[in-house]
This record gives structure tokens, sequence and C-alpha cells, in this order.
């Protein structure tokens, strides 16, 4: 059982990439910062190669100092996601790569005059080879070989013995396969875990300001577990510090609020079963590659 729910996670994750030159065009355009308003802020200010291609921040820092409404998340397996964003309100990855440019908090420009800034460096660009050169970046952007990885595939290595009991739990007790699914660790759907209920109301209505769904109503997008230990902190909005921390507001069953996700349940771990899943979280760092 452990095998068919994990065997897309030891297929190879190399996401179709686009051509080379536009590979190797959307990584330069990545790093610019001329990308932004003031010259400061490249996609990789807020998605670092270095930390998964997430930040390490609660929220995002943009132009001029400016502070984003919700956690970067990291960019590791987008390349096969269903849609993106926390909301999931970009369909594609070419929708995706030019709503930070646009965005007054994030590098406050238009498209065209990114292009017009840029063109003397990047002979030809337009608006849309722009989009298709950072998406087919994006595309490249994986983790593999994680200590998961080489159980699954026996190629040597693999999971210690705590490592395998947090499998178990994660598949059975914990549930966290239930949003946790597939080779990036998520079902790409929606679900309201309470990290937005506050104080008796919705701080965030999530994927419902994109759908007007009442069952959307703070609801998020699962995001992946792979080189999750090395992203904190975590959910939308960054709440959540550390994984012991995440572990234990699972445990407890989220927040309760009129719209919680009917699978988010109280868990009643024990302390050994606390610790032997988050040693199985850790296992699912491996290495991080992106380009050809």
């Amino acid at each position: 059982m452990w095998a068919l729910l994990f065997l897309a996670a030891v297929l190879p994750l190399v996401a179709q990439p686009d051509h080379t030159g536009k590979v190797a065009l959307g990584k330069k355009l990545f790093f610019d910062a001329r990308l932004s308003a003031d010259g400061a802020v490249s996609c990789a200010t807020c998605h670092d190669p270095k930390r998964a291609f997430a930040d390490g921040r609660i929220l995002s820092a943009g132009v001029f100092g400016r502070v984003g409404d919700r956690h970067s998340p990291s960019l590791v397996g987008r390349g096969f996601g269903a849609s993106q964003f926390w909301d999931g309100r970009a369909a594609t990855l070419e929708e995706q790569v030019v709503e930070p440019i646009r965005n007054p908090k994030e590098m406050d420009m238009t498209v065209e005059q990114v292009v017009a800034r840029l063109r003397t460096d990047y002979v030809g660009l337009t608006a849309e080879s722009l989009a298709l050169a950072l998406a087919s970046y994006v595309r490249t952007i994986r983790s593999t070989d994680s200590p998961l990885d080489r159980f699954l595939s026996g190629s040597g290595g693999g999971l210690s013995g705590i490592e395998l009991e947090g499998l178990r739990l994660f598949r059975d007790k914990a549930r966290c396969y239930l949003c946790h699914s597939g080779n990036q660790l998520t079902d790409e759907l929606f679900h309201n875990t309470g990290v937005a209920w506050r104080e008796g109301r919705l701080r965030d209505e999530g994927r419902a300001r994109i759908t007007g769904k009442t069952y959307h109503l703070g609801a998020f997008k699962t995001p992946t577990l792979r080189e999750i230990a090395g992203t904190a902190p975590y959910m939308h909005d960054g709440s959540i510090a550390t994984l012991e921390e995440a572990i234990e507001f699972y445990d407890r069953g989220g927040r309760a609020n009129p719209y919680l996700d009917p699978d988010i349940q109280p868990l009643h771990l024990a302390a050994a079963e606390k610790r032997a899943l988050l040693a199985f979280l850790r296992a699912l760092s491996g290495v991080v590659r992106e380009g050809l």
C-alpha cells in the first residue's frame, strides 16, 4: 500500500520543460531585479533557491519595503500544479509568473514597462516571451533523491526505523495522506483547516474570493510537502513557525469554524507518534534542482 500511495514520487521529476533557450532566458529573468519598480526585487527575492525557492519570511517584502498579504510558498514542483497561488486564481504558470510584476505590493510594474526596460539586454523580448520563459524555468524546479524516494526506488539509503513509523502514521492515524498525496505530496485541492479563522471571523476568504462558493470560505491550496523541513514558516499566512507546531495544530483538529473541512479532525497522537511523524516529514527533503 505504501508503494502504491507514493509510487509517483519515484517517477522522473522533470516537468516537461520547453525549449532550452526559453529555460535559460527564464532563469536570467528570474534573478533580474529590474522586473521591479525600485530595481531591488526579483522573483528570487521571495523564492530563494537556497531555501527551496521559498523565502523564510512570514509575509514577503516587496518594492519599497511593502509587505504582502500572504506567505510566499515554495516553487518546488509547481510545474505539476493544477492551478497556481494559494487561492488557485491562476490556471497556468504563464498566468502566474506575471502577476507579481503587476502586484503593487510585490514589483509594482506593468509587463509592458518591464519589456521596455529590458529590451536592450534581451533582444526581441515581448510580453508573451517573458511569460513563456519564466514559466519554462519554473517548470524545471523540482526535488529529488529524498530518503523517501530512495526507499521507494530501492536504490539504497532510504528510511530509518522511526521514519518508517512516521510513514505508517502519515497514511493512517495522522490522516496526512488525505490531502498530501501523489508525486508532489499535494492533492492540488483547497481545504479549510481553520488557519484563517481568528477571533470569530475569517481573516482571509481564500478560494472563495475567486469562486464565490461558500464551501471555499477560508480554504487554501494544499502545499507540497517536498522540502518541507526547509521552507518554514508554514500556512498561507506564515503563522506556524515550525513543523512541531504544525503537527500540534493538526493533532488538535485544526481550528474550529463553520467552514472547517470534514477531514480535519483531532488525531490524539502520542508524543512518540509525533516524533515519528516529524522524522518522516524531515525525510521528504532531498536535492532541489532547477534548469535542464
